[in-house]
């Protein structure tokens, strides 16, 4: 796309520009103009966030948008699909000839009320093709009221337990990628002697790229299945929830424990936290990990300590429970003290649930 240094560049711009691509690229035109728009829009996104980050001045590497060459999914509006009336199917219009296709899930179309239905988007699995609609809905209308707990709870996420809550309860990592890692070593060498460089890929090569990749998903889904049912978990059995805003970027620099920050998921646990804690109306908080588990959390002395040490033994009072323990009773401590203060997190563009929050009687 050519423009002059003192045209303005929009998202607006790339959909008119989207309609001049559909002329030179006979591909382009096949999709659905919505299609086109939503890809323009994608396009702009990754844009923007570019040049925000570079003037909030972030370290490392701002984001610099990617040209894709295969993309894995495409995405329509309203115009692009339409369902049928027993929402068990769904028709495209476009030029693809993608035609009438047959929905299979657990999940009910009929709840919601076809108008609520902003955009559909079809994407490309290692186990094949899923749709995904888009809504426009209030997530809290649909959630059915939890009953109060009176419970406020502390969680330190770690690498020899999953977490920590200040109540002294823990929960194991299940490692998944760690368990699957030599079954998917083994159909990566599989896969690896079947690849010819420079020729094309035999039927062979293609059916072991996609066990592989099957695998890979099987991993993934595991992962943020248990995430999201312990996520669960905490918000029904508790009304707030004081959590560790830790910088998951920066620690998987470390190559010694990329591997398990990764296969233990801490930032899709605090994702679903967020995300359930608001469609339930519980208080969430993120707060700093600044010594958080050298602290003592019985007098607030500071206790040096290094990775290795899993006992907390406070010299000044006495105090001994095990490391992580401590730092969720600190966390905790923390989050209750930054009630209807600003800085901390919450789920989307929402500031945390906390502002104005009471906890009940």
């Amino acid at each position: 796309m050519d423009a002059k240094r003192e045209d303005k560049i929009d998202k607006y711009s790339l959909n008119k520009y989207c309609a001049v691509l559909a002329k030179q690229f006979k591909f382009v035109d096949t999709l659905n103009s919505t299609a086109r728009q939503a890809s323009a829009e994608r396009a702009w996104s990754a844009i923007a966030r570019f040049y925000d980050n570079c003037k909030k001045k972030i370290k490392g590497k701002k984001g610099y948008p990617k040209f894709q060459k295969n993309n894995r999914s495409v995405e329509y509006k309203n115009s692009g699909g339409q369902l049928s009336e027993d929402r068990k199917k769904i028709t495209f219009t476009d030029k693809k000839n993608i035609g009438t296709v047959k929905l299979k899930g657990t999940r009910d179309l009929n709840f919601y009320p076809i108008d609520q239905i902003k955009r559909v988007r079809i994407v490309k699995r290692a186990d094949g093709y899923y749709v995904q609609f888009c809504l426009s809905v209030d997530i809290r209308e649909y959630a059915k009221p939890l009953e109060p707990t009176k419970r406020c709870v502390g969680l330190d996420v770690g690498l020899k337990v999953f977490y920590a809550n200040s109540d002294g309860e823990t929960v194991e990592i299940p490692q998944y990628y760690r368990k699957a890692e030599k079954r998917l070593n083994r159909l990566n060498r599989k896969k690896s002697k079947k690849f010819r460089k420079g020729q094309p890929q035999s039927n062979n090569y293609q059916k072991a790229r996609k066990r592989y990749a099957r695998k890979h998903l099987r991993v993934s889904r595991q992962r943020k299945g248990f995430a999201q049912k312990e996520a669960l978990c905490v918000i029904k059995s508790n009304d707030f929830i004081a959590q560790v805003d830790l910088n998951v970027k920066g620690m998987i620099k470390n190559s010694k424990l990329a591997k398990s920050i990764n296969d233990a998921a801490w930032s899709i646990f605090r994702q679903w936290l967020e995300y359930f804690g608001f469609k339930y109306g519980k208080a969430t908080v993120a707060v700093a990990p600044h010594n958080t588990s050298q602290n003592c959390s019985n007098c607030g002395q500071k206790v040096p300590k290094s990775l290795s040490t899993r006992t907390h033994i406070c010299p000044h009072c006495g105090y001994v429970e095990d490391r992580d323990i401590n730092a969720a009773i600190n966390i905790l401590k923390k989050g209750l003290s930054t009630v209807g203060h600003t800085g901390t997190h919450a789920w989307g563009e929402i500031p945390s649930g906390l502002v104005g929050y009471v906890l009940p009687d």
